[in-house]
């Protein structure tokens, strides 16, 4: 119980920040960016695209993660694109590049934090992140940076120059802040091998 609450609290955040994004009209990496890119040029909710882009990478998670985590992605994908709908229902605003660039990053960082924390993600490349990091420990802020800064050179023709400059910062401090926690999330995923492992011998010694 206390995992799904602290799930949702991430998609909260979370879905904060993509909200300040959006209205400052920057874009961030991942699929949340590409969502945000499509939503700009199509004309469509980004809650709409951002689970239909995420459907391909639920087979990558269900093979390679395992289905807890990937049942635990779509729960957290539904969520936030739930929670971002509201968009609809508020009223039109706009926030200054920089502003929304920066806070709207910080809060993203956050929130995705708290998803890795409680072994969930966003889909698309947070999947490949946690992937990369339980199999070779590779730092998931920087597959996080690397992935996001692909996604957001190709979608800078939908913001424009300066926007997409604001939309690296944005990634970086995405980055910079999830890397903060990577130790945090190494030792959880220790853990859980640990008490994996126990629960293995336990059983073994009691058959025996």
């Amino acid at each position: 119980m206390i995992k799904i609450i602290n799930i949702l609290f991430g998609c909260l955040i979370t879905s904060i920040g993509v909200l300040l994004l959006r209205h400052a009209h920057i874009i961030t990496g991942g699929t949340a960016g590409l969502s945000l890119s499509l939503s700009y040029i199509l004309n469509m909710p980004f809650a709409t695209l951002f689970f239909a882009v995420n459907i391909p990478f639920y087979v990558f998670s269900f093979i390679r993660m395992g289905w807890k985590f990937t049942v635990s992605t779509i729960f957290a994908v539904t969520i936030l694109s739930l929670m971002t709908g509201v968009d609809r229902w508020l009223p039109p605003f706009s926030i200054p590049a920089l502003l929304g660039a920066v806070v709207g990053g910080i809060i993203i960082g956050f929130g995705l934090s708290i998803l890795f924390l409680n072994n969930s993600s966003l889909g698309g490349a947070n999947i490949l992140a946690l992937f990369l990091q339980k199999r070779f420990n590779w730092n998931p802020g920087k597959i996080n940076f690397l992935f996001d800064f692909l996604v957001v050179i190709s979608g800078i023709y939908s913001v424009g120059v300066t926007k997409g400059i604001y939309s690296i910062l944005s990634i970086s401090i995405i980055s910079s802040i999830i890397s903060y926690f990577k130790n945090k999330i190494a030792n959880r995923d220790t853990a859980e091998k640990d008490a994996k492992n126990y629960s293995l011998k336990s059983k073994m010694k009691r058959v025996g």
